[in-house]
């Protein structure tokens, strides 16, 4: 049974690249857990990162932060990895994945290794594959690996509805569900701004018309590449999206949030990883929301686990 501990909460960022820095330095910012632990290959940069934060406390909440190793997980509340596989000489997409489902499955395996009885989050791309493999290889319940999925594409696209139809974004209530990429789709049959439904906005000729809505969703959905081409990865919005995912967490929320999750049997699909709304509090992924979903937004869903279950049969998990 998840038990938090009663002298404050720990979490382990495993990986100490712009993701896992970002997200430690808003954790303390934010003043949500009593520890802090950063993991990495190369622990003299841990070490390096955790001075740096450390010099900064005067100014924020009082934290203890630490580069340690993986026998720190042993009585971690969260275990967060964010590391990135480092690419090879000319190798393929499907080279890249197997490369990436390896250093995941070396990773669980040492933080298991600990003792670790707590809740994985996964920031590593492509979440939904890398979260299956975490839960295969962890042996945890599945509703304890939780994939960060769709929680960032799910917030561009409420700010940019927000814009358009000129209210504060959180009075919009909107999802994006699906593979987390190319095959991802927006809601848009349980979208509304203010608790009135976009179906109605779209009757009244007032706000953006359903072509227009679409573009947006283009806009939110190449997004990263847009950010990437101009600046490097979007780690700012990334490492708040788990900031968020962690909050819920820690706070037993019971919020509603677009996470990648297992599903077995919800949508009609099973044994897969893939970003739908879920309430999330502190034993991970308390329910799976299933909407009612129109033929076409079915569609949509299906296609894009299809996509998953074709990478997918392309990495060994055993």
């Amino acid at each position: 049974m998840l038990t938090f501990r009663s002298r404050g909460s720990k979490i382990v960022v495993v990986g100490t690249g712009l993701i896992g820095t970002s997200y430690a330095f808003t954790m303390m910012n934010q003043g949500l857990c009593e520890e802090l632990v950063l993991v990495d290959q190369n622990h003299e940069k841990a070490e390096g990162y955790a001075m740096d934060l450390n010099f900064g406390l005067p100014f924020a909440h009082p934290i203890k932060i630490w580069a340690g190793d993986y026998t720190d997980c042993q009585d971690a509340d969260i275990v967060v990895i964010t590391t990135c596989a480092d690419p090879l000489l000319d190798e393929t997409q499907d080279d890249s994945l197997e490369q990436s489902a390896q250093m995941i499955r070396d990773i669980v395996d040492h933080v298991m290794a600990s003792g670790f009885d707590g809740i994985f989050l996964i920031a590593t791309h492509p979440t939904d594959i890398l979260s299956y493999v975490s839960w295969k290889y962890s042996g945890l319940p599945s509703n304890r690996i939780i994939g960060l999925g769709t929680i960032l594409d799910t917030a561009r696209l409420k700010y940019l509805l927000g814009q358009v139809y000129q209210v504060n974004p959180i009075d919009v209530h909107a999802y994006i569900m699906g593979e987390q990429g190319e095959t991802e789709f927006p809601v848009w049959s349980h979208a509304d701004i203010g608790r009135r439904s976009i179906a109605d906005h779209l009757k009244t000729d007032k706000g953006p018309s359903q072509r227009e809505l679409d573009q947006i969703f283009e806009n939110v959905r190449d997004t990263a590449l847009h950010i990437t081409e101009r600046k490097g990865i979007p780690f700012y919005s990334e490492a708040m999206g788990l900031v968020r995912l962690t909050r819920a967490i820690l706070h037993d929320e019971h919020s509603v949030l677009t996470v990648s999750c297992l599903l077995s049997g919800e949508y009609d699909l099973r044994n897969l990883y893939i970003s739908v709304p879920a309430v999330v509090n502190r034993t991970g992924v308390q329910e799976i929301i299933e909407l009612n979903l129109p033929l076409r937004e079915k569609e949509k869903l299906r296609y894009s686990a299809n996509i998953l279950k074709r990478s997918m049969s392309k990495i060994l998990i055993r």
